[in-house]
C-alpha cells in the first residue's frame, strides 16, 4: 500500500491530468465553435467546420467528467465548496455547454438561413463562454475567494458571481479563450481544405501572438500579488481537517514552488514554446496541431505548480485555505479510486486513439453532400 502522503501526490498529479486531458481534447472543439463566424461564411463552410468536431466532441466531454467525478471522490472538500461557492458561474457554465449540443442537433433540422444563423451563434457562445469561465476560476484561485468553515466544517461562502469577475481573473480568462482559439484553429487547418483551411492558417500566427502576449501578462501580474504560504508545521499524512494549520500572505509567494525547482520553468516554456511553433509550422497541419495541444498542459501545469499545495485559498479566512494536504479523502479512498483509474484511464486513452485513427483525414464538401446525416 502506497502512503497517505503519496496517494494525496498521485491524486493531485491525476486531478491535473484530468484537467490537461479536458483542455487538449475538449479544447479544440470549444475552438471551433468560438472561430466558426469567422473562418466560415458559406452555410457549407459551417456544415463542413462543424462536422470536423461533430464526430469526437462527445468523446471528448468524458474528460470533463472525469476531472468532476475526481474532485468529488478524491476531493470532497473542494468539490463541496467550489460547486457551492461557484454555483452561480458553474450554471453559467453549464448553460452555455447546453447549448452545444442542441445546435449541433438542432441546427440542420431547418434549412431557414435565420433558423441555422440563431444556431451557428449558440454554438459560438457555447465555444466562448465555458473557456472563458475556466480561466477566470483558475485567475481567482491566485486571489483566493471569500470562503470559511465553521468548528464544524460546515462551508461558509461568500461569493458572488461578479466578485469573480475582477480584471485580474478575466485576464486568465482571456489566455484560456486565446488558448482554445489557437487550438481550434490548428484542428480546423488539420481537417479542412480550401478557403477555411486558409483562414483557419492565418488566424494561428495571431492567436499565437495573444496567448503569448496574455499569458506573460498573467504571469507578470502574479508576481505583484501577494501569494499563500503555509507558515505552521505542515501534516503531509494526517486527517483532512482544514482548519489545523496557519496561513501568511507573502508578496511574491506564487514564485517560491519555481524559486525553490528551477526544472519548474519548464511548464511555461513548453507553453510558450508550443504555440511559437505552431505558428512557424502552419503549413505542416499535422505538426502544428500536435504543437498547440502542448499549450494546455504547459498553462495549466504553470498554474498548478505555482499554486501547490493550495487548491483553493480563501481571501477572507486564508487559514482555512484547501490544500492537498488537509482536504482529501481518506487513504482507503484514494487507493481505491486509484486501482479504477488504472485500470479504467488506459481503456478511455486506447478507444479515443482508435476513434481518431478511424476518423483521419479532411472533411470536405463531397463529403458533406454524399452523407445527409451529417449536421
Amino acid at each position: 500500500m502506497l502512503d497517505y502522503e503519496t496517494l494525496r501526490l498521485i491524486w493531485w498529479a491525476l486531478l491535473g491530468i484530468l484537467l490537461i486531458g479536458f483542455a487538449v481534447m475538449d479544447g479544440f472543439d470549444l475552438g471551433v465553435g468560438a472561430l466558426l463566424p469567422f473562418v466560415a461564411r458559406t452555410d457549407m463552410e459551417r456544415r463542413i467546420a462543424i462536422n470536423t468536431v461533430g464526430p469526437v466532441w462527445e468523446g471528448n466531454q468524458v474528460w470533463l467528467i472525469l476531472g468532476a467525478g475526481a474532485i468529488f471522490a478524491a476531493w470532497p472538500a473542494v468539490y463541496a465548496a467550489a460547486f457551492s461557492g461557484f454555483y452561480l458561474a458553474m450554471l453559467l457554465v453549464l448553460a452555455s455547454l447546453i447549448l452545444r449540443p442542441v445546435g449541433f442537433k438542432y441546427r440542420s433540422k431547418l434549412t431557414d438561413p435565420r433558423w441555422r444563423t440563431l444556431w451557428d451563434w449558440a454554438l459560438f457562445i457555447g465555444g466562448v463562454v465555458p473557456s472563458v469561465v475556466f480561466g477566470v476560476a483558475f485567475g481567482n484561485l491566485f486571489l483566493g475567494v471569500p470562503f470559511d468553515f465553521d468548528p464544524n466544517l460546515r462551508f461558509l461562502p461568500d461569493i458572488s458571481l461578479w466578485s469573480l469577475l475582477n480584471p485580474f481573473a478575466l485576464l486568465f480568462g482571456l489566455v484560456s479563450l486565446a488558448m482554445v482559439v489557437l487550438h481550434g484553429a490548428a484542428w480546423l487547418n488539420l481537417k479542412t481544405v480550401g478557403p477555411i483551411r486558409d483562414r483557419a492558417r492565418a488566424v494561428l500566427p495571431v492567436a499565437a501572438l495573444v496567448f503569448i502576449l496574455l499569458f506573460g501578462l498573467a504571469g507578470i501580474w502574479v508576481t505583484w500579488i501577494d501569494g499563500y504560504r503555509i507558515s505552521s508545521e505542515v501534516v503531509t499524512g494526517g486527517p483532512s481537517n482544514p482548519l489545523g494549520k496557519t496561513v501568511d500572505l507573502v508578496a511574491g509567494g506564487w514564485l517560491v514552488n519555481f524559486l525553490r525547482m528551477p526544472a519548474l520553468w519548464a511548464a511555461p516554456i513548453l507553453a510558450v514554446l508550443g504555440a511559437v511553433l505552431a505558428a512557424l509550422l502552419r503549413g505542416r497541419a499535422l505538426a502544428a496541431f500536435l504543437f498547440t495541444a502542448l499549450v494546455p498542459p504547459g498553462t495549466i501545469a504553470t498554474a498548478g505548480l505555482a499554486l501547490f499545495p493550495f487548491l483553493l485559498p480563501s481571501s477572507s479566512h486564508p487559514a482555512v485555505s484547501l490544500t492537498v494536504w488537509d482536504s482529501s479523502s481518506s487513504a482507503l479512498t484514494l487507493g481505491v479510486m486509484l486501482g479504477a483509474v488504472v485500470v479504467f484511464l488506459p481503456l478511455v486513452i486506447a478507444y479515443t486513439s482508435w476513434v481518431y485513427a478511424v476518423l483521419r483525414g479532411p472533411v470536405t464538401a463531397e463529403h458533406i453532400a454524399a452523407d445527409h446525416t451529417l449536421y
